[in-house]
């Protein structure tokens, strides 16, 4: 069955829920990027820094750990996307409607900003690392390799939280998606960044005033992200789907 994707209407702005959701997507926002790139400013600071394995397995564990508890910390208000790779992901697949996903995206970018703006503060005016490309790779396949990275996190969350014939145990799913996004930095940290995120590469670029390349930590995720909903709905949810009529859907 073919996705159906669900424009919305902005009257969805005045029902209490929907802004307590834009809100706490926000707050997961900042949240994830606060652990996040505190995790890689810390690993660099340290002796060794962010570059060694060791400084990479730390900041793959911490994305992990607040991944699968904001996840389940939000689940039930918003969704939990904190990541607008995500959002757009579940809107290819009608499970949140564009309008709601365009305010989702912009509270995200929000808290990403204000998290990284804070760090650099509390850390005394350290750079806030930003998503680079690694030695020896190129535009093309840092894209390519951000593409398969978010892809692979969208149709993990497909399959353990969102497809209603999903056989993970409820509250499960959170910590298998933070498991994928540990794996995926330390798999492709050390060629794109892995990012998966636009948001999470998007208060460090803002903070530091940096851009380079930075469009490939958008393109690539939405790229990834839209078609992991595609494939999922396609493929893989037989005769399920129920297109988005309603504004308290599950994501």
């Amino acid at each position: 069955m073919a996705p159906s994707i669900a424009v919305g209407h902005h009257r969805e702005a005045r029902q209490p829920d929907f802004i307590r959701a834009v809100a706490v997507e926000a707050i997961l926002s900042f949240l994830f990027v606060f652990a996040g790139v505190g995790s890689a400013m810390g690993a660099g600071k340290l002796a060794g820094g962010e570059g060694t394995i060791m400084g990479l397995t730390a900041v793959a564990v911490a994305h992990a750990l607040v991944v699968a508890v904001l996840i389940s910390a939000g689940m039930h208000i918003s969704g939990g996307h904190f990541n607008p790779a995500v959002t757009v992901g579940l809107a290819v697949g009608g499970h949140v409607t564009i309008f709601r996903s365009f305010l989702y995206i912009l509270a995200q970018l929000l808290g990403s900003a204000l998290a990284c703006l804070l760090l650099k503060f509390l850390t005394g005016g350290l750079e806030t690392p930003v998503h680079a490309l690694g030695a020896g790779v190129g535009a093309l396949e840092g894209l390519i390799m951000e593409i398969v990275l978010t892809f692979s996190l969208l149709f993990t969350i497909y399959a353990t939280i969102v497809d209603p014939k999903k056989s993970t145990p409820n509250g499960l799913g959170g910590l298998l998606v933070g498991l994928v996004v540990g794996a995926n930095i330390l798999g492709g940290g050390a060629f794109s960044g892995a990012s998966m995120n636009p948001a999470r590469s998007f208060g460090p670029a803002l903070v530091s005033f940096t851009w380079t390349d930075h469009w490939i930590y958008w393109v690539g995720p939405l790229i990834g992200g839209g078609l992991a909903g595609v494939v999922y709905e396609q493929f893989f949810v037989v005769d399920t789907h129920v297109p988005l009529s309603r504004d308290d859907a599950p994501f």
